[in-house]
C-alpha cells in the first residue's frame, strides 16, 4: 500500500476516540483512560501491531460478541509483602495489568523486590507499557503473558504455546531506556494481522503447515492457527540448528510463570472457542516483577553503566554494508521522535475499522478522513 493511502491522525485525537469508544460500549472511564492509553502508547513506539489496529478486532469485538466484560472486578486473593495473586474476572485486561505491575512497583519500593501474577485476565496490549511503569519509577521491570496457541514445539507442528513476550525495561543514562519486548516466536500474531492489513505476504521461516514446510498466505494463515493448521515457529526457527529449540523453552518459561503459579488457563484452554464452536473467553495469565535497583546500587551508577554497555556495543565494528547498530529501545524511540508531531498512520483497513465504530457506537467524533 503506497504513501498515498496513509493518513496521519494526532495521537491526543486518537486517544481521545479510543477512550469515549470503549465508555460508549460500557468500560467505565477510568479503565477506558487506561485501555485507551495503552493503545496508543504502542503507536507512538511504532508497535503497530499492538497498537489502535487492535482497538475494534481484539477489544470492541470481543466485547460486541460477549466474550470481554466491560466491568473488571480486581481481586486478590493471595498477598504477602512481596508478591500477590490476582484475579481479573475476564475484565479489561490492559486496567487488570496497570493495577498489578503498580502493586508489584509498590511492594519492591518497600522490599526491594515485588512480584505479582494475574489469573482470568484478557489481552494487555504491547507488554513494554507495563515494564516501563517500573523504570520511570527507578526500578528493572519484567513482564510476561500467556496467549492464544500459535507456537509449535521443536520438532512439532501443532500450535501448542501462545507467542508469550517476556518483556524486560531498565533505566539508562540516555534519553530512552533499555526495552527489550518481543515475542518468544519468530514473529507474533500482531504482526501477521498486520501483513493481512497491508496485503503482504510472509517471508520463509515464520509460519509452518502440517507439511512441516513454510506458509506465505497471511489471510488464511490467521485463519488456520485457529484450527490447529498452521502454526508459528519458536525463536530461532525451525529444528535445533540455529536453536529454535531456546525459543521454544523461552515460551514455556512464560507459560509456566504466567499460569501455573497463578492456576490460570493455559496452552489449548486459551483457544477461544468452545465445543460448540461458538466464542467463549479467552482469560489468560500474566506475571510482573520489580526490582529496585537501590536495593543493589545507586542508581546513576547501573543507569551509567547500562548506558556505557550500550554506547559500546552501538560502537562496535559494523558488518558490512551496515551503518548501524542498535540497541533494544532504540529505534523505538527514533520512531517516537518521528511521530510525536504527526501520530498515527492510518491505512485503508484502519480507516474503514474507525468509521464502523464511529457509526456503530453514534460517535459525535469527526474523523480526519
Amino acid at each position: 500500500m503506497g504513501t498515498d493511502d496513509i493518513v496521519w491522525w494526532a495521537f491526543d485525537e486518537v486517544e481521545r476516540f479510543m477512550r469515549d469508544g470503549f465508555m460508549a460500549i460500557g468500560v467505565p472511564a477510568e479503565e477506558a483512560a487506561v485501555c485507551a492509553n495503552v493503545l496508543i502508547a504502542a503507536d507512538k513506539r511504532g508497535v503497530d501491531s499492538h497498537g489502535v489496529g487492535r482497538f475494534k478486532p481484539i477489544y470492541l469485538d470481543r466485547i460486541w460478541n460477549g466474550t470481554l466484560d466491560t466491568k473488571t472486578r480486581f481481586e486478590i486473593v493471595r498477598e504477602t509483602p512481596t508478591t500477590a495473586v490476582i484475579d481479573g474476572h475476564n475484565g479489561m485486561g490492559h486496567a487488570i495489568a496497570k493495577r498489578a505491575m503498580q502493586m508489584a512497583v509498590d511492594k519492591a519500593a518497600s522490599s526491594g523486590l515485588g512480584m505479582t501474577v494475574v489469573r482470568n485476565s484478557t489481552h494487555y496490549g504491547a507488554a513494554f507499557y507495563y515494564a516501563n511503569m517500573a523504570v520511570e519509577r527507578g526500578m528493572i521491570g519484567l513482564t510476561g503473558t500467556s496467549a492464544r496457541p500459535s507456537i509449535a514445539p521443536t520438532f512439532g507442528v501443532e500450535p501448542m504455546l501462545g507467542t508469550n513476550p517476556m518483556t524486560w525495561g531498565m533505566p539508562t543514562d540516555e534519553p530512552f531506556p533499555f526495552m527489550l519486548d518481543c515475542a518468544t516466536s519468530v514473529t507474533q500474531r500482531g504482526k501477521l494481522e498486520l501483513y493481512d492489513r497491508l496485503g503482504k505476504d510472509l517471508p520463509d521461516g515464520w509460519v509452518i503447515g502440517q507439511d512441516g514446510a513454510y506458509r506465505h498466505d497471511t489471510h488464511q494463515v490467521l485463519v488456520d492457527l485457529t484450527k490447529d493448521l498452521a502454526a508459528l515457529t519458536p525463536l530461532g526457527g525451525l529444528g535445533e540448528d540455529l536453536g529454535g529449540y531456546k525459543g521454544y523453552g523461552y515460551a514455556m518459561v512464560v507459560e509456566l510463570l504466567s499460569s501455573a503459579l497463578s492456576q490460570a488457563n493455559f496452552m489449548k484452554a486459551l483457544l477461544g472457542m468452545g465445543p460448540d464452536g461458538k466464542p467463549v473467553p479467552i482469560e489468560l495469565g500474566h506475571f510482573f516483577m520489580a526490582i529496585q535497583v537501590e536495593a543493589f546500587v545507586e542508581l546513576d551508577a547501573f543507569k551509567k553503566q547500562a548506558g556505557d554497555i550500550s554506547r559500546a556495543l552501538r560502537a562496535s565494528r559494523k558488518a558490512p554494508g551496515q551503518e548501524r547498530i542498535y540497541t533494544p529501545g532504540e529505534k523505538e524511540y527514533e520512531t517516537y521522535l518521528f511521530r510525536k508531531d504527526k501520530g498515527v498512520p492510518f491505512n485503508a483497513p484502519l480507516k474503514k475499522a474507525f468509521r464502523e465504530v464511529k457509526e456503530r457506537l453514534a460517535m459525535p467524533h469527526e474523523l480526519p478522513f
